[in-house]
């Protein structure tokens, strides 16, 4: 009995093509939307949550609270400082700690001048990141410890278009006024501000900038068999002592890794959220397009709604016959938008890898949303047939069949 349903709504639907395409544009514009932003958006945090796997479990960042990025702190009051670094290296738990200033400034090269982020660092704090790939140098070296006007230029340097000419090793950077040589290339790590970024060491640019006594950020590594949330919590307690802060006043955060990844996690699932919600705007009017459409068939086919009940037919084959139409409509038009989707995802992937060089664009395939949406797109093409499918139903053969 299924079978025949199921055969007949697809011949009914086959008789009608434009038209049931037509119905389905809502439905399938809607379904590629999710299919192909939660895609990408699965791939990104696919590719973020491997990173933070890389980087491990076991470090602590410690910063200021600020409005913008780490460095940006501009009040004495908000600024770490040499003082809380020897805090932490001197916790309960810490292997090892490092600090980092982050500033912007002037750097020139030939005759051109550009606004580049410089990272100061040194030995220790790189250390921290021995295991991180996207980190390491994949021309010359590192710096070290005995460096002191020594750059490593970010991978866009020498493989992008920050200057007419790609800088190569040996050359020469000047940043605020002061002439550095370049001894190492990154890596692609993936984004343009890190691939943009230059790094000296930490003492120098102090030297440069005029800084006494700041770190704009500290990462700290656990040593093997502590909890790392419990010495987070040692430390927070421990900082706002120093620093002479009360609880929820202090003006600095402590996160752990698996934090970082947890607070990124929730800011995309609300993102994710509003994806899905705006493409919810266009199912819904493919619904009601779906919904039109099945009003229409009821009255161009009420004299073969009245033969049918004439020759046996139940309210309850009528009804199924019409909820199955609509659901095919729905799921067909799910399946044309996740192949949509994922076209679309594909593309942006291969797009953003061949002109843009990055691998934080990347289309996830998940079974989980192929199905979903899949299902879903039935549910909607099924919850707006009921209406139309109640009232062929209802219809009584010797009215249906004198209809005109």
């Amino acid at each position: 009995m299924i079978a025949d349903f199921f055969s007949l709504s697809v011949n009914n639907l086959k008789r009608r093509k434009l038209r049931s395409l037509l119905t389905m544009i809502g439905i399938f514009i809607g379904i590629a939307a999710v299919v192909s932003l939660l895609s990408l958006g699965q791939g990104l945090q696919e590719y973020i949550s491997e990173q933070f796997e890389t980087l491990g479990v076991d470090k602590l960042f410690v910063e200021s609270r600020t409005l913008g990025p780490p460095g940006s702190a501009s009040s004495k009051s908000l600024i770490l400082t040499s003082k809380d670094l020897n805090v932490v290296r001197n916790a309960k738990g810490i292997e090892k700690a490092s600090g980092i200033i982050m500033k912007s400034g002037v750097v020139k090269f030939k005759n051109e001048a550009d606004i580049v982020f410089t990272f100061g660092m040194d030995e220790e704090y790189l250390s921290m990141f021995e295991n991180l790939g996207s980190f390491k140098v994949i021309e010359g070296r590192d710096i070290e410890k005995d460096d002191k006007f020594k750059v490593v230029v970010g991978y866009n340097h020498e493989h992008g278009d920050i200057w007419k000419r790609n800088v190569n090793l040996k050359d020469t950077l000047e940043i605020e006024g002061h002439k550095f040589k370049v001894i190492g290339i990154r890596g692609k790590i993936g984004n343009p501000f890190d691939d943009n970024a230059v790094s000296v060491p930490k003492e120098t640019l102090k030297e440069i900038l005029n800084i006494e006594d700041e770190e704009s950020q500290i990462i700290a590594k656990i040593e093997k068999g502590f909890n790392p949330e419990e010495v987070a919590d040692t430390l927070e307690r421990q900082l706002r002592k120093s620093r002479n802060e009360k609880e929820d006043q202090e003006t600095f955060s402590v996160r752990t890794s698996e934090q970082l990844l947890t607070t990124f996690q929730n800011i995309f699932a609300v993102v994710q959220g509003v994806i899905v919600g705006i493409a919810a705007i266009s199912l819904l009017v493919g619904g009601i397009g779906i919904m039109n459409t099945m009003y229409t068939s009821v009255l161009e086919r009420t004299k073969e709604i009245g033969t049918m009940k004439a020759i046996g037919a139940k309210n309850s084959h009528i009804l199924s016959l019409f909820l199955i139409e609509s659901g095919l409509l729905g799921l067909i038009g799910g399946l044309i938008g996740v192949g949509i989707g994922i076209g679309l995802a594909k593309t942006a992937e291969y797009a953003a890898l061949v002109y843009v060089g990055t691998p934080l664009v990347k289309a996830s395939l998940n079974l989980f949303i192929i199905l979903g949406a899949l299902i879903f797109s039935f549910i909607i093409g099924t919850l707006s047939g009921i209406f139309p499918a109640m009232r062929a139903s209802k219809l009584k053969p010797v009215d249906a069949l004198r209809y005109e």
